[in-house]
């Protein structure tokens, strides 16, 4: 008798048929040059999605290259300019994306280049410019990844009911062939509540997203990050053990490396670490900047060396400065023990009006160091408010 045949997720369903397109027409495209524009098209954004689906930051680059051999072959490229300005946001080149707005006029005068035109603003720190853009284009085009940037925006700086009525929006305007696009609103909603502390509405959004799309890795990340702050620590190395295995990304590693601490796995914990650090490095080494924040954090929080942790946050901001980046170089400024400087830095990205559990705690930590009076209390306060168990549950997304 035959074993039962294991049914396909619909993550599996899904990367099979992206590669099966890829194999039909990709070869040609690659061999032959007479091959239409469109046909190159094609295969640029299958490319793409077959990065994105697997979390290959590596395939992105790949599919950046093909479109930029497809620009050459078609008359109208707004559609391979915008996929060139998300690659090249997903990566942090924010001045790729907006080489992209200036030398294709269709794709600036559109609503996809609105929408980018605003990310540039909220990366960039112009937060209210970036809030006026969003609405802008959601009043022209009210889809569901326009309401969702608009809702990140509210998330970060504490509107977490506008950001999830956002979210809830966006998913009425999916439709029965986006579930993967369902199960991913469903995980920033959970975000939502994990941010505030409510892990079991968290949990109910997570299942939701794994019931709607099967199999999908984010999925398990996210429940890795639950699991942490929820304590289940031998459960939560259990499933980033098996996202590591199905994502080779430095940033998955260097979580595992961190719950192997935890659980007293010290020899697991250090070699995954030595592998994360070794990632992020090679990464900067080739020129590349997606992983800048990340080493950043991994000096001050895992090695807790303070001049090294400067210099990577130092590249970070240089490249796109907000709140984040202002409170990243604050925190390896307290690391370095240059209080001061780690105040004024922490202080302009509070200024900003950004909310969040982490980012009032460290301003907490920095004013009490910098001999800041009862500031410093005032922020812990604040943190734990915010989210009581706050310092559970960073995980590096």
């Amino acid at each position: 008798m035959q074993p039962p045949r294991e049914v396909p997720t619909d993550f599996q369903i899904e990367l099979e048929r992206i590669e099966d397109d890829l194999s039909r027409f990709g070869g040609a495209v690659l061999r032959d040059g007479s091959v239409d524009g469109a046909e190159a098209t094609r295969f640029a954004a299958r490319l793409f999605q077959h990065a994105s689906l697997t979390g290959n930051l590596v395939e992105l680059g790949v599919a950046e290259a093909a479109a930029d051999r497809a620009i050459e072959r078609v008359t109208h490229a707004s559609d391979l300019y915008l996929l060139k300005a998300i690659i090249a946001l997903e990566l942090h080149r924010l001045a790729d994306v907006r080489r992209s707005l200036e030398v294709c006029a269709t794709l600036r005068d559109s609503t996809y280049g609105g929408a980018l035109q605003a990310d540039l603003d909220f990366q960039e720190g112009r937060y209210e410019s970036a809030r006026e853009g969003y609405e802008d284009v959601i009043e022209n085009d009210p889809a569901w990844d326009n309401l969702s940037r608009l809702a990140h925006l509210k998330a970060k700086m504490g509107d977490i009911t506008g950001a999830d009525q956002l979210y809830a929006r966006a998913q009425e305007e999916l439709t029965a062939k986006q579930m993967r696009q369902y199960a991913w609103v469903e995980l920033e909603r959970g975000g939502l509540d994990l941010s505030r502390g409510r892990y079991e509405d968290a949990r109910v959004h997570y299942e939701q997203a794994d019931r709607a799309y099967s199999g999908y890795w984010r999925v398990e990340e996210r429940m890795v990050e639950l699991l942490r702050a929820r304590g289940k620590l031998d459960e939560a190395v259990a499933l980033c053990e098996r996202v590591v295995a199905r994502v080779r990304r430095p940033e998955f590693q260097q979580v595992l490396g961190e719950l192997c601490e935890l659980t007293d796995r010290s020899g697991e914990a250090e070699a995954w670490l030595e592998k994360a650090c070794a990632a992020y490095l090679e990464s900067a080494g080739r020129g590349e900047v997606h992983y800048y924040h990340h080493l950043a954090d991994f000096y001050a929080d895992v090695r807790e060396d303070g001049a090294e942790s400067v210099r990577w946050a130092l590249k970070d901001l240089e490249l796109r400065e907000n709140f984040s980046t202002q409170a990243t170089l604050a925190w390896a400024l307290y690391r370095a023990r240059r209080f001061a400087e780690a105040r004024e830095l922490v202080e302009r990205a509070l200024a900003s009006g950004a909310k969040d559990a982490r980012l009032f705690y460290r301003a907490g930590m920095i004013h009490r160091a910098a001999g800041g009076g009862s500031r410093g209390d005032d922020y812990l306060r604040m943190a734990a408010e915010w989210n009581p168990l706050h310092r559970s549950i960073h995980v590096h997304h």
